[in-house]
């Protein structure tokens, strides 16, 4: 039932957070009604709206020249296209029960409540910052915003000494290291796992390990960070852990992010066991008929292990927007799930996964195989072929397809889109020997690396228990 909050009787969308998910849902949703219809106001609490947070650290390690090249759209061109975009603008508080929100004015401090007949919540991730002595110590930097990217590289400017510390080996971290040692930094890499890359088994972490060490990156594994040191001026001079102390200049926290569901929590709205809200499949937050939430503040269900994940990445958020902006503009969009499927590279290593990991197989309960085979990325005696590794996981007796993860160098990463489309089909290994996958020389061997990890998987699962 309408409000009819919004000016001449229109409705009134309300969105919290103005990146990937929010703008999307408000575009969206603009496009489907205009502004006689629905009033659509926005609330963004940094400097920058519509960009990309994958692209930082190509901003950082200068592949991208500035934080202009990262923004899809600019304020005054969402404002052009009849959304109230406020930026500086923090909401403080949702009244579920008055159906308004609280926002303050981050530069006057103006405080104000702003009524809603529909509201997306889209706040996001926070990097995790360790509650550790020296922490919040100046030079120690999270990166999730422009705002912190701009932050870390005024430190850079700023900072005489050429050593840094990346506390971390998630894909922010990874990364981070790589573009800070394309700064001409000493980089060495403080990490909680046996290997870099937790979003992979160890043994194909253990590749990514060489490459970073190729690169002069050195790692730090099975290191708990304890604490940060600073010196008499109060910048962070040092990372400490349960065995050694290892000098910095600049720190970045990589260790992961965490949904900013401090907002809806506080609302009373509900959270999955991951911290982040709770949607059905339109997006809608549970129990709640007018309110929305998408991106890096939900869980969303991953098809494979059937249960709820928190995964941040910016593919999700925009198809979030997408539904919500679809549903709010009167269509009708689901949101099913993912398989979690992620790429990334350090150097010319490229790095792919989807799917489950071992580990998470084994949490939820999976009988499985896991073969692993060698190959290249094109025919054998085509130029520049190089080597690549494919992990698989499929599922005993039945062959369903669990997880595929890759590590090589060019036309490693992409191949990973085969297994999601594979996962999200719900196809056995043995189905995917049969997949007709385009083949020639320059691109692939007559059998593509994924296909002859499938033929494998299917000789394993046969065999019996």
């Amino acid at each position: 039932m309408s409000m009819s909050r919004g000016k001449r009787g229109a409705e009134r969308l309300v969105v919290v957070g103005g990146d990937a998910a929010g703008m999307s849902a408000a575009s969206q949703a603009r496009r489907l009604k205009g502004p006689d219809e629905l009033e659509i106001v926005a609330f963004e609490r940094s400097h920058f709206a519509s960009y990309s947070a994958c692209g930082i650290p190509y901003w950082v390690g200068g592949d991208v020249s500035g934080p202009d090249e990262l923004i899809a759209r600019t304020p005054e061109e969402h404002r052009a296209r009849g959304i109230d975009l406020r930026m500086r603008t923090e909401v403080t508080q949702i009244d579920v029960a008055g159906a308004r929100v609280r926002a303050r004015a981050l530069d006057s401090g103006a405080e104000s409540w702003t009524p809603y007949d529909h509201l997306v919540i889209a706040t996001g991730a926070r990097p995790v910052r360790p509650d550790l002595p020296g922490v919040d110590a100046p030079g120690v930097h999270g990166v999730q915003t422009l705002d912190d990217g701009q932050a870390l590289l005024d430190t850079l400017a700023d900072t005489r000494g050429r050593r840094a510390v990346v506390v971390g080996a998630g894909y922010i971290g990874v990364e981070m290291a790589e573009a800070l040692i394309k700064r001409g930094y000493e980089v060495t890499v403080v990490n909680r796992g046996r290997e870099p890359m937790s979003t992979l088994d160890p043994d194909m972490g253990r590749l990514v390990h060489e490459a970073m060490e190729g690169l002069g990156i050195t790692m730090v594994n099975d290191a708990e960070v304890t604490e940060l040191l600073t010196g008499d001026d109060g910048r962070v001079r040092a990372v400490v852990t349960q065995d050694a102390e290892y000098p910095a200049d600049v720190v970045v926290l990589g260790i992961g992010v965490r949904p900013d569901t401090a907002l809806a929590s506080a609302a009373g709205l509900p959270l999955g066991a991951h911290g982040g809200l709770s949607t059905d499949l339109a997006m809608r937050v549970r129990g709640h008929e007018n309110i929305w939430a998408g991106g890096d503040c939900v869980e969303v269900l991953d098809l494979v292990s059937g249960q709820d994940r928190h995964i941040a990445l910016g593919t999700h958020a925009n198809k979030h927007g997408q539904i919500i902006g679809t549903n709010v503009g009167g269509g009708y969009a689901t949101f099913p799930g993912v398989v979690g499927t992620a790429v990334s590279k350090v150097c010319d290593l490229e790095i792919a996964r989807t799917g489950l990991r071992e580990k998470d197989a084994h949490r939820v309960g999976l009988r499985f195989e896991a073969v692993t085979i060698e190959s290249t990325s094109r025919a054998g005696y085509y130029p520049n072929a190089s080597t690549m590794t494919v992990k698989m996981l499929a599922e005993r007796r039945t062959g369903r397809l669990l997880g595929v993860q890759i590590v090589g160098r060019e036309g490693a990463a992409k191949r990973v889109d085969v297994a999601a489309v594979a996962l999200t089909a719900g196809m056995t290994v043995e189905q995917m020997t049969a997949l007709d996958l385009g083949y020639a020389p320059p691109f692939s061997p007559v059998w593509d690396p994924v296909l002859v990890a499938a033929r494998k998987a299917a000789k394993a699962v046969e065999q019996p228990d």
